[in-house]
């Protein structure tokens, strides 16, 4: 049995991500703040902690079991993932929820004003995150992946232009934070992605798309937070020099 009280909300999705559904029934963000013991994500969140351990420990047992045990992958398929899988969706998520969002601003921006800055916050994420993916393809992934190859074969640690790996990942997760209150903002504004009683089916088709992409930022989010780059910052600090 996991000590749950001990850990911090990332290491515990990090474990199983099975227990992401118990933080996300409960808004407790275990991607950007993925650093934050449990206890003190509780208390923010004004959640009993004995009450979540209790949901936790039987998320195991009751949920789907098809969700994978990312912890066992190894760190190259994990990256691997993370661009072919995550990377990939934003780029053709993002068009068609602009589409969408285009069209439900032209029908029903007069009752719902609120579509307007729902509009122009996806449209600002996709500019910063296209750059965001660039920045990772181009430089700290190549990078994590050399790191990989000499670890595995006891190798010095490759040289990186920009010194440390934790330069790079401080800024990537900055980034993160920054996209994690956009989207606290967004589901806000849209009242948890409710459509509401005058919308229309690509309403409700636009809301729904928007909120499945925030989720798997949140996968991906975590993914690379929790996982990748505490991996990577390890690799590097204990390979040969």
């Amino acid at each position: 049995m996991k000590n749950f009280s001990e850990m911090t909300v990332g290491e515990i999705v990090a474990e199983n991500f099975k227990y992401a559904w118990v933080f996300n029934r409960y808004k407790v963000d275990f991607c950007c703040n993925g650093s934050i013991p449990l206890s003190e994500a509780c208390k923010q969140a004004n959640i009993n902690m004995k009450r979540i351990i209790e949901e936790l420990e039987e998320s195991v047992s009751t949920l789907s079991p098809g969700v994978p045990d990312y912890k066992s992958w190894p760190t190259v398929l994990l990256v691997d993932y993370v661009i072919k899988y995550h990377h990939r969706n934003i780029r053709i998520q993002g068009p068609e929820i602009t589409e969408l969002l285009d069209k439900i601003c032209q029908v029903h921006g007069d009752s719902h004003p609120e579509l307007y800055e729902v509009q122009e916050s996806f449209a600002q994420s996709l500019v910063d995150l296209n750059n965001h993916l660039q920045k990772e393809e181009m430089v700290l992934y190549p990078y994590i992946y050399e790191l990989c190859d000499t670890y595995s074969n006891s190798a010095p640690s490759p040289c990186f232009h920009c010194g440390s790996i934790e330069s790079p990942i401080a800024v990537m997760m900055a980034e993160h934070d920054t996209e994690g209150e956009r989207y606290r903002h967004i589901a806000y504004l849209t009242k948890g992605y409710v459509t509401p009683n005058d919308g229309c089916n690509t309403y409700r088709l636009a809301l729904d798309k928007l909120k499945a992409f925030e989720e798997a930022l949140h996968e991906h989010i975590h993914l690379e937070n929790n996982i990748i780059f505490p991996r990577a910052i390890d690799m590097e600090e204990t390979s040969i020099r």
